[in-house]
C-alpha cells in the first residue's frame, strides 16, 4: 500500500514537471529532520520514495553529494526568507521577531542531532553553512544592529562588529545538543530565550517598550 500510494506521488510529482533531484531532496530532508542525517542511509532514502537506489545515485554521486546540495536548497531558501523579513518588518526589532518565529516553526520540526550529524560527519556540508554563517546571517545582523540605532531602538554606544559576531554563535550554540540537551530543552525554546536576551540587552527605553509588546503578542 505504502509504495502504491509512493508511485502515485511520483506519477503526480512528474506530471507537474518538478525535478526529480528536487523531490529527492525533498523527501530526504523529511527523514533527516525527524530521524538525524547518520541514521538514515541511501537505502533507507530509497525504500522511503519507493524507488531503486541506482535511481538516486543517477541524481547524486552519493549520500555526501545529496546532503550538501540539500544544504545548498534549504539555505537558499533561508536567504529568501531573511530578505522577506527585512522588507517587511516596520522596524529592526520586528525584523527579529519576524525571524524568529519563521526560526522556532523550521527548528520545531527538526531533530536536534541533524546539525550536530552534519558538523561531524559532513565537512563539506558544514563549511558551506559556515559560510552561510560568516556571508549572510553575520551581514544580516550588522545591518539590523544599524538599523536598530538609526531607529532608537538600539543604544548608540552598541559595538555592531562585536555583538553581532557573539549573536551568531549564539545561533550556532542553539544547535548544540551537548550544551543544551534535548531530553531537557527543545531548540526552539532555546533560540527565543538566546533571542530575547539578545534584543534586552541592547535596546534603549524605547525599545524595551516596544520589544515587550512584540513578546506580548507571541
Amino acid at each position: 500500500m505504502e509504495l502504491k500510494i509512493v508511485s502515485i506521488v511520483l506519477r503526480s510529482i512528474t506530471n507537474l514537471k518538478v525535478e526529480p533531484q528536487a523531490f529527492i531532496l525533498q523527501q530526504a530532508d523529511l527523514l533527516f529532520s525527524q530521524y538525524g542525517i547518520k541514521s538514515i542511509t541511501m537505502d533507507d532514502i530509497a525504500k522511503h520514495l519507493g524507488m531503486s537506489k541506482k535511481t538516486i545515485y543517477q541524481h547524486f554521486e552519493d549520500k555526501n553529494e545529496l546532503v550538501l546540495k540539500l544544504m545548498q536548497s534549504k539555505l537558499e531558501d533561508q536567504t529568501c526568507v531573511i530578505n522577506d523579513c527585512c522588507e517587511r518588518a516596520d522596524n529592526a526589532i520586528h525584523e527579529l521577531f519576524f525571524g524568529i518565529t519563521h526560526l522556532i516553526e523550521m527548528l520545531s520540526r527538526t531533530n536536534p542531532t541533524m546539525f550536530y550529524d552534519l558538523q561531524k560527519f559532513y565537512p563539506e556540508a558544514w563549511a558551506y553553512f559556515n559560510a552561510f554563517r560568516e556571508q549572510v546571517i553575520l551581514q544580516k545582523i550588522r545591518e539590523n544592529l544599524e538599523r536598530g540605532i538609526k531607529e532608537g531602538l538600539y543604544r548608540s554606544d552598541v559595538n555592531i562588529e562585536i555583538v553581532s559576531r557573539m549573536r551568531a554563535e549564539q545561533i550556532l550554540i542553539s544547535f548544540n545538543p551537548h550544551i543544551f540537551p534535548s531530553h531537557l530543552f527543545s531548540m526552539s525554546e532555546v533560540s527565543r530565550e538566546m533571542t530575547l536576551h539578545f534584543i534586552y540587552g541592547i535596546t534603549t527605553e524605547k525599545g524595551y517598550e516596544l520589544t515587550k509588546s512584540y513578546v506580548l503578542e507571541h
